[in-house]
């Protein structure tokens, strides 16, 4: 019995309050991680180690459509230390179960900027490489040191470093081969010095321009990315969401074209590639989504791109929004769209 009061194993858990659309699952069996131990125990357990194991951050990125049959790994690693200063960057560690955003909040308390363009991004700093999160012209990647994980079959610890996670838009090794093999359970970021304001994004050109300041430093980036976000993306806490529920689609320069030919006003972004990136929330809103509702699901008002719990969706509600949404934009723009979060 030792072994599981060690190991906080629960039975039929609702898992509606810990994902952040706020749909109705039950975990059948719920496992909290508070640190690497935790990870070896379920590894060693008897029964539960050798079952399908689901891995659970802030429930930011996840559609729940059913009940979960596989061992969810609720991560509550804590802790935010500051590792190593060195001459060109500070490096900070964060516990994978700690908010991305405290994170970040902590980091510029601490007179270290770096990861301001990534306020209020919601989840968990575990999730955010699984992700490689990114706003505001910055990616996780750009600031990423290290992690540590705890491989989910042998219970080894294992460090590894950038180029080791893969990291591509909105995706790593993590959600490729790596996805419910590991869990992970600290986060290493490296903040360059001397810092430098990260200012290429309209809606902070705009900020800059209305204050009349010229020499922004890290709190007042911060509070602008925090205002910018709070004006588009609906609080979870407030109306049940996943963010951004599509990724913007990467096309190439004569698809970007043929689409222009017959729609001039398309919102695109050229990348280093060549390539160009389109708003998907552009194209979900010419598609005449934005406010529209199926069931409890909708679309935000505010942003075509985030899909909404207004009052006792299901997940099968949101998914078949989804779909809707996929069709009439393939139909119009040829476009196939990707949703980013994990649909369970």
């Amino acid at each position: 019995m030792g072994e599981n009061s060690a190991m906080h194993i629960e039975h039929g858990v609702s898992l509606q309050s810990f994902n952040t659309f706020g749909l109705p699952a039950v975990a059948q069996t719920l496992v909290r991680i508070r640190g690497e131990a935790d990870v070896r125990r379920l590894v060693d357990h008897p029964r539960l180690g050798r079952a399908p194991k689901f891995v659970l951050g802030g429930g930011s990125n996840v559609v729940l459509t059913r009940d979960v049959d596989a061992v969810v790994l609720k991560v509550e690693v804590p802790g935010l230390r500051v590792v190593d200063t060195r001459a060109d960057a500070v490096i900070v560690e964060a516990g994978a179960g700690e908010s991305w955003h405290g994170l970040v909040a902590w980091t510029i308390g601490q007179g270290l900027g770096g990861l301001e363009n990534l306020a209020l991004i919601p989840g968990t700093v575990g999730a955010a490489p699984v992700q490689n999160i990114g706003a505001y012209g910055l990616e996780l990647a750009d600031r990423f040191e290290s992690l540590d994980y705890v491989d989910l079959v042998s219970g080894r610890l294992l460090t590894i470093d950038r180029a080791t996670c893969r990291f591509g838009y909105r995706d790593s090794v993590f959600k490729q081969a790596l996805a419910d093999k590991c869990v992970i359970t600290r986060v290493r970021l490296r903040l360059p010095r001397p810092w430098r304001p990260v200012l290429d994004y309209i809606d902070l050109q705009r900020r800059m321009a209305d204050s009349g300041i010229g020499d922004p430093g890290p709190q007042q980036i911060f509070d602008w990315v925090v205002e910018v976000r709070r004006a588009k993306l609906p609080d979870p806490a407030v109306i049940g969401n996943a963010g951004s529920f599509f990724k913007n689609p990467i096309v190439t320069p004569e698809q970007c074209r043929d689409i222009i030919g017959r729609d001039p006003h398309l919102v695109h972004y050229p990348m280093d590639d060549g390539n160009f990136k389109l708003a998907a929330g552009w194209l979900i809103d010419a598609c005449g989504w934005k406010g529209k509702t199926v069931g409890g699901a909708g679309v935000y008002e505010k942003q075509a791109l985030v899909l909404v719990n207004r009052g006792g969706a299901r997940g099968a509600e949101v998914m078949t929004l989804a779909r809707a949404i996929q069709e009439s934009v393939y139909g119009r723009f040829g476009i196939r769209l990707e949703p980013e979060p994990v649909v369970l």
